[in-house]
């Protein structure tokens, strides 16, 4: 049961919009015109003005300063403050919650969190003439055992690392509990089959589960078809008060943010875990303070979107959002079942009871890194409120929402469908 909320103390995301997402530069397109889009259609979804809107957070990682104000430019200039941030891959989640805390805050009513990126094919860094925000992390891997140098020639020095920090974590959790090359293959065939039902996302293809087994190893034991690919586009999301939510008459569109936390790098980061290391106990503590503070348990939820950046890291938060125990996330992918929907769509369930990155996730709906959190969000509000089509999650009433960027920041977010009579006693 949802712990009882002050009215004053409630969130809602009232609209939210996106663009499909792109391959990198297959697209004559920039930053703002996707921005343009995505926020018009967030707006639109909400019924109001860009003039309605109190305050804006951007995220984009890839980009001048003040992207953000270029970007909100497209929608009008009313000279509302406009906050950016840059959490890595967590980004755009942490602009939804810095949205959110600014509507907490009593100061704002209606708060606009938009994402965007127009990357390059690969991740890049663009300064080598001071720390990288990662490097501690890199070195540390290699401390602990990884093997040092690029994983493939091909790749920049940023990509390999990822892709390799996610390797090793995935040969630890199989040397720990068994886990297999084959459940991670499954994971990627159940998200790219996903994605079919996706008009959004950036590749919209079943891929059979023999082909995925046998594509281009990149690091063992991820395959290439196992990896979430970059892309450009933008999402957007915008948040407001109860009493904004009321006042124009949202309660259709409303979805409520119930719990909302991040969690950055801890001592256990930078210990003897290549699994911690990649984020894995500080998804844990996020979702757990999730549950804490809604008073919701991991039974509770219907749908969730997680950060597969690679099919192996779906799996790892099998068990880090509280799922199944310990080393059991093998066995819950084993369970899947698909399952048909009202819409003539279909969507696997695992463990008879969660549907999980419904969207094709980032394998299949692509990763521009500073939209993804917000992509996140759309999907999420769309299948609570049943808008989902082919792919929705029939009877769906709360979703979790898992988001991570290496340097750190770990995001889980908790929606639930908003009921007006639950709050007409207040």
């Amino acid at each position: 049961m949802t712990a009882s909320k002050n009215p004053s103390e409630q969130v809602f995301v009232v609209g939210v919009g996106m663009t499909k997402f792109e391959k990198p530069l297959t697209k004559e397109w920039d930053y703002p015109d996707m921005a343009r889009e995505a926020g018009s259609a967030a707006l639109d979804d909400a019924g109001i003005q860009y003039q309605d809107v109190d305050a804006v957070v951007a995220s984009y990682c890839y980009g001048e300063p003040t992207s953000g104000q270029r970007a909100v430019y497209e929608l009008g200039l009313t000279g509302v403050p406009v906050f950016n941030t840059n959490n890595n891959c967590s980004s755009a989640s942490s602009a939804l919650m810095l949205a959110r805390l600014l509507v907490l805050s009593g100061q704002y009513n209606c708060v606009l969190a938009l994402g965007f990126e127009k990357m390059e094919r690969g991740l890049s860094q663009r300064y080598d003439d001071r720390v990288s925000p990662v490097k501690r992390h890199m070195d540390h891997m290699v401390a602990l055992g990884a093997e040092p140098g690029l994983v493939n020639p091909h790749l920049n020095t940023m990509t390999s690392d990822v892709i390799k920090l996610f390797a090793y974590a995935a040969k630890e959790h199989s040397d720990k509990y068994g886990s297999t090359f084959e459940q991670c293959a499954e994971i990627a065939y159940k998200n790219h089959k996903h994605s079919t039902q996706n008009p959004n996302a950036c590749l919209r293809k079943e891929i059979p589960l023999k082909r995925i087994c046998e594509s281009r190893m990149i690091c063992e034991p991820i395959a290439f078809a196992m990896s979430a690919p970059t892309a450009d586009g933008s999402a957007a999301a915008v948040v407001c008060s109860r009493h904004f939510m009321e006042s124009k008459g949202m309660q259709v569109k409303a979805v409520e943010i119930v719990a909302q936390q991040m969690v950055t790098d801890m001592p256990s980061s930078f210990e003897r875990s290549f699994l911690d290391l990649a984020g894995v106990e500080m998804s844990r503590q996020a979702a757990l303070e999730c549950y804490r503070t809604s008073g919701l348990t991991p039974r509770d939820i219907d749908v969730l979107e997680v950060h597969d950046c690679f099919s192996c890291n779906e799996l790892f938060m099998y068990e880090a959002m509280g799922l199944c125990q310990l080393g059991r996330g093998g066995e819950l992918i084993d369970s899947a079942k698909w399952v048909n929907n009202k819409n003539g769509g279909s969507v696997c369930r695992i463990g008879d009871r969660w549907v999980v990155n419904p969207s094709g996730g980032l394998e299949s709906k692509g990763h521009p890194i500073g939209a993804t959190g917000l992509a996140q969000c759309a999907e999420l509000v769309w299948q609570l409120r049943g808008e989902a089509g082919k792919r929705q999650v029939d009877g769906a009433s709360i979703a979790l929402q898992h988001n991570f960027g290496i340097g750190g920041a770990a995001v889980v977010t908790i929606y639930k469908q908003y009921k007006q009579m639950l709050y007409a006693k207040l």
